[in-house]
């Protein structure tokens, strides 16, 4: 379990020994977390029990990831594609209400900048639409169609200026 606060939440760039940490955090999320806002058909169709580490570590290496430790565990991750799209944002459900989002949309966001990138979207669940628009992102439409593995996950396009 992470330490709810203060804590002092670390962000750095993802690293291959990062691949099993980064699949906890978004397992939990999922599992923990999300768990509350979607089926648990859904939930078990988007974060399987297995997943193969080297293909994880690969989708995370093709993007800009970023990893937010607290204490030396990860506590959660996030990432922005070359063309503006902040893929992946989760935070293990021990590290809820730390920081840990908020970091990691400051280092994404940071990246984006230097990307000359003029805007940044998301397709964010249920669960983190929320937390997006507290970050300043907003709802573009939402997309009651969107499919995993068979489940339908219903989640919003949200889009963020960086003006």
């Amino acid at each position: 379990m992470f330490y709810r606060a203060p804590v002092s939440v670390v962000v750095r760039g993802y690293g291959p020994e990062d691949a099993e940490g980064t699949w906890e955090a978004y397992f939990r999320a999922i599992r923990d977390t999300a768990s509350k806002d979607y089926s648990p058909e859904q939930v078990a169709a988007w974060a399987p029990e297995t997943v193969d580490l080297v293909q994880w570590n690969e989708r995370r290496s093709a993007a800009h990831t970023f990893v937010a430790t607290i204490e030396g565990r990860v506590a959660g991750f996030s990432d922005v594609t070359d063309d503006g799209l902040l893929d992946m944002l989760f935070v293990h459900s021990d590290a809820g209400g730390s920081g840990v989002a908020r970091a990691l949309v400051g280092a994404v966001v940071a990246k984006a900048r230097e990307l000359g990138l003029a805007q940044l979207r998301t397709h964010a669940s249920r669960t983190a639409m929320p937390a997006f628009k507290r970050f300043g992102f907003e709802v573009e439409r939402a997309n009651p169609d969107n499919w995993i593995r068979g489940e339908n996950l219903p989640n919003y396009d949200m889009c963020l200026k960086l003006d």
